[in-house]
């Protein structure tokens, strides 16, 4: 499936089957764009589950710098996709979810606890990083108690941002109670390892997340 444009390289994946007329926005991690295969192949695997995804590009991304933005730039992005999208997209009108991979999805929850106006039907955190690797003591959890709305915690067991230990000593703390989504074996990006058999097992697992995170997004949608 091919995806659409609204402009200012913000792309749509269509839902197709059974859709279920909610749109989830998929923001990228730090190291790489909405073209990185991660998210094409998770948006397009969504889609096909019947989640219309909308994809973009945060500032330094466009203009090819290797540095992420300030904060303050990142959610000005990604507040201004969410504006576009609710105005162009009738299924974001009815169910909107954010979230995204990583530093994505990190932003989209500091958007939605500094603002529980925002009409958001929930969160879908792909890798959270809940630390830099190898600075447990840094936490990136203050604001996660603010959430206010249903949130899907996807995490690697083997995560070096954060353990899914880690993460729930954390997510006991949120409300409403988040769901946690163990990828056993699971890296940052949840790839269970480099043997020939992981390699073979791989679309098995992947496929598992995204049924999960469809299944999930559908039935807060409803």
């Amino acid at each position: 499936m091919s995806g659409g444009d609204l402009g200012d390289g913000i792309r749509v994946y269509p839902a197709a089957g059974d859709a279920a007329d909610a749109t989830l926005i998929l923001a990228h991690g730090a190291g790489a764009g909405q073209l990185h295969p991660f998210i094409v192949g998770y948006a397009r695997a969504l889609a096909e589950r019947g989640v219309d995804v909308v994809t973009f590009d945060f500032p330094y991304m466009q203009q090819r710098r290797r540095a992420p933005d300030s904060a303050a730039a990142l959610e000005a992005r990604y507040r201004a996709v969410i504006d576009r999208v609710r105005a162009d997209l009738g299924g974001a009108a009815r169910a909107l979810f954010v979230g995204g991979k990583s530093m994505g999805g990190r932003i989209a929850t500091q958007l939605a606890a500094a603002d529980r106006d925002l009409p958001l039907a929930g969160l879908v955190l792909l890798g959270y990083p809940l630390h830099p690797p190898g600075r447990p003591d840094t936490l990136r959890d203050a604001h996660l108690p603010n959430l206010g709305r249903p949130s899907l915690f996807v995490q690697g067991s083997r995560d070096t941002f954060g353990t899914p230990d880690e993460l729930r000593v954390v997510l006991a703390r949120v409300t409403p109670a988040p769901t946690l989504h163990v990828v056993e074996g699971g890296d940052h990006s949840f790839k269970i390892g480099s043997s020939r058999s992981a390699v073979v097992r791989q679309p098995e697992v992947d496929a598992e997340i995204e049924q999960t995170i469809a299944e999930w997004v559908k039935h807060h949608a409803r």
